[in-house]
């Protein structure tokens, strides 16, 4: 699930024990993770590249104001101040903004003020347009109208575009004047340029409408979702708790019917794009290309197993439609995964695309009219993240674990030579050798480029240091140091904290399965210790990486600290190991994965220095569903299970991301039904506790709720805990402290 991953990096605390042999100078508290931020390393961000590529910008506050300072790139120095409070003065008074934006000759700001979540992504505002020459603050439309979405500058001209009300507008700045470009947004029935609840959890964009390269025209999305069913959050706010209600299709229930039209500001028309019949299908790109004619459409099946590119002349229509054509086509036994990895060349000839399709995910060159020019990069290794191009030197650039599975490298290579072939370049049997490595560290790395490639900010660090970030040049060559963590470092210096050792161990089956282990201090192999295995599990989703661990690093060196043996293992469907064993779970969520937590319980419990009496388990989202399976299927191995914001059956998930794997209940009810721990209550003999957010608008907790249905017919005792009116994060105030005070507890306890 889009939400499951990201919010596994949520459930982060430490645990407070006491224990005679640590002294407390060395001990680390709850207080000192969530209340005083003392271990919280320091990062860089808010950085936007400059369209120079040799220059960013950065929001910085004072006393009393906020400002946008422009730095250079090479030396980290502030060459100008852009706007800053003073500045920003409407009708007598200076306004805020959370948020702002170029335009494309970067000689004017959008602002965003008093922003609003809708969802987890998106949000709506007030915005403001302010000319840096002229000095001049003005809003782009009559706020009395109500906040706007996702405005944008016309690539060309003074003009923004805009949804506000479910309808897509278009402010003429010079001119003054609004033109309203959709009439029928409608809550809950229609949207127009945004898109709905699952597509932006699912596919993870928010935006709906797109510009063209020379703002002749906007492609934008249209939703129907007045056949999806609604769910309602209840929130305990008032004297009456107040329902929010929306919609949030279901697996195997009904999803919105998507269209993709394009308007005219030249005509002062919309065309509808016709992308087939089928009402039941996903549209979870469109792009243009280099051309204002040239519209680019990405369409899948329900089962997402399909995918097609379409390309769509604008200027080729008939009856008011636009007839595109084919100009790719992938099909997989399993499912296909969607990304923002479709980028066009600018010879107008050829884009690149990344693909599963040899069994490892690789970079591909095409034609536009779909042929396959070269395969960029090849062997047994995964592209992790592609960042992008510089066309002039004719360079890709991307992360790779090629190393090995825990670490991940930053790599460029240039294709100039594939796209001077006249025929289907053979690619080599193993690409590396024509891969320039940039960060030469032997340690997870990612990186944020510049807006021509020039230069990257690299974020690296391994296990045991904290982050460190450098500029670097497109080369590799570091610029400068921004942030070393060294304070932090100092502070991990002066605890007593154990190592952490990666390994592999073997499932059932003969697959490797990565792990890493932290052992208690003053470790003793003649005393047998409890273990807590810390998971998730999710699809393409690793957790036992070569990389620094945030504060849930300190929450296991507590538990080391008091005692314990904590393990991480990625199982079977996580990623870095090829296609086959990360599609392995295909149908059968949650099978695999179980099967290979209970071996690894087996592994460790035969340990001479683990108590196989004493196995725990915590998870958050999936790795909630995964706590729970395990303390049912595997309650032999497990006296322990924590699980935090659930999947109970995924029956009760969203349609996207749970038909990717699964297909639909009404084709696959065993698959959804044999491994939904609802089904196997009766098997639970450990001690279970149960968490959830009371408006978790993702992973619903009627999850829990039916979980607690089932446990009470069985007759299994258990402990629940419900956060009113806290989402999937459940956070803010002071819910954190409380939850893991709660968790602490618990273990404490029970193990």
């Amino acid at each position: 699930m889009g939400l499951l991953k990201s919010y596994f990096a949520l459930f982060i605390s430490v645990l407070v024990f006491h224990n005679p042999s640590v002294s407390q100078e060395e001990n680390i508290t709850l207080s000192q993770i969530w209340r005083e931020g003392y271990f919280q390393s320091r990062s860089v961000s808010g950085i936007r590249s400059m369209n120079d590529g040799i220059h960013y910008t950065s929001l910085s506050a004072y006393p009393g104001g906020q400002c946008i300072v422009k730095y250079a790139y090479k030396s980290g120095s502030a060459v100008d101040t852009l706007v800053k409070t003073e500045d920003l003065i409407y009708k007598s008074k200076p306004i805020s903004f959370s948020s702002y934006s170029f335009n494309a000759n970067e000689t004017k700001l959008l602002l965003a003020q008093d922003s609003e979540a809708i969802y987890r992504h998106s949000s709506k505002s007030n915005y403001y347009a302010f000319d840096l020459n002229e000095r001049v603050l003005e809003p782009i439309t009559d706020f009395s109208s109500g906040k706007q979405q996702l405005a944008q500058f016309s690539p060309t001209e003074n003009k923004v575009a805009f949804v506000r009300a479910n309808n897509l507008f278009l402010a003429d700045l010079d001119a003054e004047t609004e033109l309203q470009i959709t009439t029928d947004g409608e809550w809950g029935k229609t949207i127009n340029g945004a898109v709905d609840w699952v597509y932006e959890e699912e596919f993870s964009f928010h935006r709906g409408f797109y510009w063209s390269p020379e703002g002749s025209k906007i492609a934008f999305y249209r939703f129907d979702e007045s056949d999806v069913k609604e769910f309602d959050l209840t929130y305990y706010f008032n004297l009456y708790p107040t329902l929010y209600n929306f919609k949030y299709p279901k697996a195997g229930e009904k999803n919105s019917k998507v269209e993709v039209h394009v308007y005219s500001l030249e005509e002062n028309e919309t065309l509808k794009v016709d992308v087939g019949s089928e009402n039941d299908q996903y549209i979870p790109r469109i792009k243009w290309t280099q051309s204002d004619n040239l519209l680019c459409i990405m369409r899948m099946n329900r089962l997402q197993n399909e995918l097609e590119f379409l390309l769509a002349d604008i200027e080729s229509q008939s009856g008011g439609k636009i007839k595109p054509k084919r100009c790719y086509y992938e099909k997989s036994d399993t499912y296909i995964e969607i990304n923002d990895n479709l980028i066009f060349l600018t010879d107008k000839k050829h884009f690149l695309w990344n693909s599963e399709k040899d069994g490892w995910n690789h970079i591909y060159l095409y034609n536009l009219d779909g042929t396959e020019m070269a395969q960029l990069t090849k062997g047994q290794w995964e592209v992790v993240s592609f960042y992008g191009t510089n066309q002039k030197r004719k360079e890709v650039y991307f992360s790779a674990a090629i190393e090995n599975s825990i670490s991940e490298e930053i790599y460029a290579l240039d294709y100039s030579v594939y796209l001077k072939k006249s025929s289907k370049a053979e690619p080599e049997d193993d690409s590396r050798k024509q891969l320039k490595k940039l960060t030469p560290n032997g340690k997870t790395n990612t990186a944020v480029f510049s807006e021509t490639f020039d230069y990257f900010i690299n974020f690296a660090s391994s296990t045991s240091e904290p982050q460190n970030i450098t500029l670097r040049t497109y080369s590799g060559k570091v610029v400068r140091n921004l942030e070393d963590n060294a304070a932090l470092a100092e502070r991990v210096d002066k605890l007593s904290i154990s190592p952490k050792e990666f390994g592999t161990l073997k499932n059932r089956h003969g697959d490797e399965l990565n792990y890493w282990i932290i052992k208690p201090q003053n470790f003793d192999a003649s005393i047998e210790y409890p273990l807590m295995f810390m998971i998730y599990g999710g699809p393409g989703s690793n957790r036992v990486s070569n990389e620094w661990g945030g504060l849930t690093y300190f929450w296991h060196q507590m538990l080391a600290q008091q005692g314990y043996v904590i393990v991480s293992v990625d199982p079977r469907g996580t990623m870095r190991k090829g296609r086959d064993f990360k599609h392995s779970t295909y149908m059968q969520l949650g099978k695999n994965e179980t099967e290979d937590f209970i071996d690894a319980a087996k592994h460790f419990g035969e340990k001479s220095f683990v108590d196989s009496e004493r196995i725990g388990m915590m998870g958050w989202s999936y790795g909630g569903y995964m706590s729970s399976l395990c303390m049912t299927k595997g309650a032999e191995y497990f006296k322990l299970g924590i699980a935090v914001a659930p999947v109970t059956n995924w029956r009760y998930y969203d349609s996207i991301y749970t038909e990717r794997f699964m297909r639909t209940p009404q084709e696959n009810p065993d698959g959804y039904d044999d491994n939904s721990p609802i089904n196997h209550v009766d098997k639970l003999e450990g001690h279970f506790l149960l968490i959830h957010g009371g408006a978790d608008d993702n992973v619903h907790l009627q999850n829990t709720m039916e979980m607690v249905t089932a446990l009470v017919d069985a007759d299994k005792q258990f402990d629940l805990f419900v956060y009113p009116n806290k989402n999937h994060g459940i956070y803010g105030g002071n819910t954190r402290y409380h939850l893991f005070t709660k968790m602490t507890n618990f273990i404490k306890e029970n193990l």
